[in-house]
């Protein structure tokens, strides 16, 4: 029988963790049943790199941003920039940005001003957003909130770890959670509750990766392949069959991220 096929929506292949065997982490993805991966550019100035990955592997699409991380260190882009990058056929996000006041509270008001500037881009292409969000739920929900009441956007919540309440605040904006490696964790049973309150067709898969692989990996290093261990504990959490919740979250990444259906359907 064959593996249902799913999609790793959010993954770093330019790190350098990769860089000795990138190939071969995508031909692993493959046969796993990861048939597409987007990978994710966070400072903008590295953009290159990453478009170029994309170009050279076919599975692979990719996004850039300005990572909240680094919104103090890095030139802040404009609608303009964004807008100009979303032109290439395999660009498919705005970010990843958001707020990150867990490791940089500092920078806080910095990073608001570049999360807004990435909102309006995704306006602009009607690209979806792309949401790193750690400690700073409250100020996520207003902006995500008030930036949606001035023109309406798409958006997904990658690597949700956050509140029940910023999952609703999301989820009443129509926007996605994407589930990472976190929720497999044997611990993270109130955070798979969030995720079994969620309505199916707004959930995605992911690995972050090389962060955060899940069991049994959990502790080295991850890779897109193991997107499929946490679609199986997905699974488990909606009380479906594997090759179902497969195609339940194929059917969510292209209704979002619907310039990669596009791609596909031009090649």
């Amino acid at each position: 029988m064959l593996t249902p096929p799913i999609t790793d929506s959010h993954c770093h292949l330019d790190f350098p963790d990769f860089d000795d065997e990138r190939s071969e982490v995508i031909s692993r993805a493959l046969d796993a049943g990861v048939r597409r991966m987007v990978t994710i550019c966070t400072r903008l100035r590295l953009e290159a790199q990453v478009r170029a990955i994309a170009e050279e592997f076919e599975p692979v699409f990719y996004a850039a941003g300005t990572h909240p991380m680094s919104a103090a260190d890095e030139p802040l882009t404009t609608v303009d920039e964004l807008v100009a990058l979303a032109q290439h056929p395999k660009f498919v996000g705005i970010g990843e940005t958001g707020l990150d006041y867990h490791y940089t509270a500092e920078s806080a008001e910095v990073q608001k001003t570049s999360l807004r500037i990435h909102i309006e881009a995704a306006q602009e292409t009607g690209l979806p957003l792309i949401i790193h969000a750690r400690a700073a739920d409250d100020d996520m929900a207003q902006i995500l909130t008030d930036g949606f009441n001035t023109k309406p956007y798409t958006c997904v919540m990658h690597c949700f770890s956050s509140s029940a309440e910023l999952a609703r605040a999301a989820l009443d904006l129509g926007f996605y959670l994407s589930m990472s490696g976190i929720a497999a964790f044997p611990k993270s049973q109130d955070l798979r509750d969030i995720f079994a309150a969620a309505p199916v067709d707004r959930v995605l898969v992911e690995t972050d990766s090389p962060y955060l692989a899940p069991p049994p990996h959990r502790g080295k290093r991850n890779e897109p392949a193991y997107t499929a261990h946490t679609a199986r504990v997905g699974a488990d959490v909606f009380g479906m069959d594997y090759a179902d919740f497969a195609a339940q979250t194929e059917a969510n990444f292209e209704r979002l991220f619907w310039k990669v259906a596009q791609y596909k359907a031009a090649t």
